[in-house]
């Protein structure tokens, strides 16, 4: 299937006291209708500035972009704004982390639906108003009708998130780029709003960006994942090869850290260490301080992504043999 949302070498730095700091080095991705795509990693290892880049969000300058980025063939970097705008908001829709940020505090949320699609799709007040009405609808929000009256303090957190999808897919988009989209809500209403996700994904076919650093949310609805570390992928794969075998310490540690019902009596696993300053990476592999596995190599030569079997890759010296040694 041909790639519906390619980014190839994506770049983005800010500048910084010693000059400019790269927030993202050299991220190249693929997103496939109907698929969903796991960008997964620590905070601060680039998967948001990442996603904001891909939307085209971010001020430029102070923020540099450089690589590409393409939505069905055509780059999306060079477009001029107004156009660039016009796709971020048409074609590629975005689920921001802080719902309660994202929305207008003093506007109801029928307001911002309605103002949406008049300015986006033309319509008049009183079509706008209906469809703002069945996209509430559409999100599982009870009572519709008389739920876009209300402001968004009227709503829970979780009911603030499906507004904040309702936005998302009120112009149809094909891909949808889902930014940490159940942070701060309890387990029952993260898994309620993934399920609603997934649910408009299949009735559409869009294709779905995730970033999260919850590994169960990965397990449970991507297809195919993309393990960020210091601004650069260091892994990727489909989820049953990352999750049945890491190829790189990193995803390794991930994977240990988590919960299991099946070892109740060992303690919780924690990679040691912090993720570095992105203003002072260490020479080599930016994971080496942290790793078990670390050589004399790793302290000197940056390991690039390079393939392995079944279509996967792995950016670290000795991917073969961590990826002999995790395999189930």
């Amino acid at each position: 299937m041909d790639a519906l949302l390619e980014v190839t070498d994506l770049k983005v730095s800010f500048p910084g006291p010693a000059g400019r700091v790269n927030a993202v080095n050299g991220v190249s991705l693929s997103l496939e209708p109907g698929r969903t795509l796991a960008l997964l990693g620590e905070s601060g290892s680039g998967k948001s500035v990442t996603a904001q880049a891909v939307m085209g969000i971010l001020d430029v300058p102070p923020a540099e972009v450089t690589g590409s980025v393409r939505l069905r063939g055509r780059e999306l970097l060079t477009l001029p704004p107004k156009q660039r705008d016009r796709v971020s908001g048409e074609e590629i829709g975005m689920v921001f982390q802080d719902a309660m940020a994202a929305l207008n505090p003093v506007f109801t949320v029928g307001d911002q639906l309605t103002e949406l699609l008049r300015v986006r799709r033309g319509m008049s007040r009183s079509d706008a108003r209906r469809r703002a009405v069945e996209l509430i609808d559409r999100v599982h929000i009870p009572a519709a009708r008389d739920r876009v009256r209300d402001y968004p303090h009227q709503f829970s957190g979780g009911m603030r998130q499906r507004v904040m999808i309702a936005l998302a897919v009120a112009l149809e988009p094909a891909v949808l780029i889902a930014d940490e989209p159940t942070t701060a809500l309890d387990v029952t209403v993260q898994a309620q709003v993934m399920e609603l996700i997934a649910e408009i994904q299949r009735d559409s076919g869009m294709a779905l960006l995730l970033i999260t650093h919850d590994l169960g949310v990965v397990a449970e609805v991507a297809d195919d994942v993309a393990v960020m570390y210091a601004g650069r992928l260091v892994e990727r794969g489909t989820v049953e090869q990352i999750f049945d075998g890491p190829a790189h310490p990193y995803t390794e540690g991930l994977l240990a850290s988590m919960p299991r019902v099946d070892r109740r009596d060992e303690q919780l696993y924690a990679i040691p260490g912090a993720p570095p300053n992105p203003a002072r990476l260490p020479t080599g592999c930016p994971f080496h301080l942290r790793c078990h596995r670390v050589t004399d190599e790793c302290r000197t030569d940056l390991p690039v992504l390079e393939p392995l079997p079944a279509g996967r890759a792995s950016a670290c010296h000795h991917r073969t043999e961590v990826l002999r040694a995790t395999q189930r």
